[in-house]
């Protein structure tokens, strides 16, 4: 008789669980408004439509602004 320790490589089946879209909607508009502010900063925040003064968040996202091929010079 073979016995099963608990770092055994066999798989058991999970059950599935259904997201209603009511469920997921909240976190995808969370996920969508994330990715857009997070657009904003990279890309646009300089010159008239800066939403901080000074270049410290311009300075600080530097990088990845010319990694995303927005110009800023």
């Amino acid at each position: 008789m073979a016995t099963h320790s608990v770092a055994s490589t066999d798989q058991q089946a999970l059950p599935l669980q259904v997201i209603s879209v009511r469920e997921l909607l909240p976190w995808a508009l969370f996920g969508v408004l994330l990715a857009l502010l997070l657009l904003y900063f990279v890309g646009a925040e300089q010159g008239a439509t800066a939403m901080t003064s000074g270049n410290s968040v311009h300075e600080f996202l530097h990088d990845g602004r010319h990694l995303l091929g927005f110009p800023c010079h």
